[in-house]
């Protein structure tokens, strides 16, 4: 019988691949797996306390803030701030990347990029939601506090990224770019254990994930993929099955597993797409492709994305490679 590891064992036992933290990235990980305990207990009560529901706010993105965004926002914050591992952090929840002034956290090496908690409107129908992170070496100098150019850099940058489900069961999914490793929450013992060690997702899979009912306002490459996917896909490889939840974390979580793609396109009224390139389509890209995967904006990959703006948003392809590679040869041949 195997012995079971936990997530802070595993990582200490990993440390090798991991040589510039000096045991930092145990600690950082520790804060975030608090803030996902805390989190995860408040998710388990909605509909039992006053936690669920809108705000009556927006974010800077125009979105209707949930309670539990803020909630989610607030813990994920305290807890990073709260060890010295990290300078500064940036969320979906602010408007500006927040600076930790103790004098601990500026001689701290690390920045965060989060979705404290992506897919919040669903947690009234209690439909699986998650928060997903980005972790990068500072590029200001050590003692100062941050800089915006800190938060900037391109996802092949990432020194760790990951997610966190909340669902049937509660995961916690990470890379340092050796391997993708998933954790399962036992509450019985307030650990995560591991679970899925080394996940890849199959090179073709038979799912794909686009809101289709935005399907006249997407890109006619976008279109001919999907119509490719309900008509003419290799009889060997049929039937492609269409899921999708509307949770990033959800889908993405299920295709890893599975196989498959998620798309989030351009629109009309969207021409660049709704996900955010810093902390949604980056930790997600950089966990693919650890996964034997690929992620696109339809045209580049993302992690060789410049960034320009905090809350940059993108075209997002994210899946087994020959679904992507599929994508894009359809952008290719129908651009307009």
């Amino acid at each position: 019988m195997s012995t079971m590891r936990t997530l802070g064992e595993f990582v200490v036992e990993n440390q090798h691949h991991f040589p510039h933290a000096s045991g930092e990235l145990s600690s950082l990980l520790g804060s975030i797996k608090l803030a996902a305990k805390i989190v995860n207990r408040e998710i388990n009560k909605a509909g039992l306390v006053d936690i669920t529901g809108a705000v009556g706010a927006e974010n800077i993105q125009g979105e209707e803030q949930q309670k539990l965004d803020l909630y989610a926002n607030d813990k994920f914050k305290a807890a990073l701030e709260a060890r010295d591992q990290v300078c500064g952090v940036a969320s979906e929840e602010e408007d500006e990347a927040v600076a930790f002034n103790k004098d601990l956290n500026k001689n701290a090496k690390y920045v965060v990029l989060m979705d404290p908690l992506d897919g919040s409107s669903n947690i009234d129908v209690n439909v699986s939601v998650g928060t997903i992170f980005s972790i990068y070496r500072r590029v200001s100098p050590i003692g100062s506090a941050p800089t915006q150019e800190d938060f900037l850099q391109p996802g092949h940058k990432q020194v760790a990224a990951g997610y966190i489900i909340y669902g049937s069961s509660t995961m916690l999914v990470y890379t340092t770019g050796n391997g993708v490793h998933g954790f399962t929450y036992d509450p019985s013992l307030g650990v995560f254990c591991l679970s899925h060690e080394s996940m890849m997702i199959p090179k073709l899979g038979t799912i794909y994930s686009i809101n289709e009912g935005n399907y006249i306002r997407f890109p006619t490459g976008i279109k001919k993929y999907i119509k490719y996917c309900q008509e003419n896909v290799p009889e060997e490889h049929r039937p492609y099955t269409s899921r999708y939840i509307g949770s990033l974390v959800a889908d993405f979580h299920r295709n890893l597993l599975k196989g498959g793609i998620y798309l989030y396109p351009s629109t009309e009224s969207h021409p660049n797409g709704k996900l955010r390139l810093l902390y949604e389509c980056n930790p997600i890209a950089f966990l693919m492709e650890q996964a034997g995967g690929k992620a696109s904006d339809g045209k580049n990959r993302i992690l060789d994305l410049k960034p320009t703006e905090l809350h940059q948003r993108v075209p997002f392809v994210v899946g087994s490679p020959a679904m992507v590679d599929k994508v894009e040869s359809f952008l290719e041949q129908y651009p307009e």
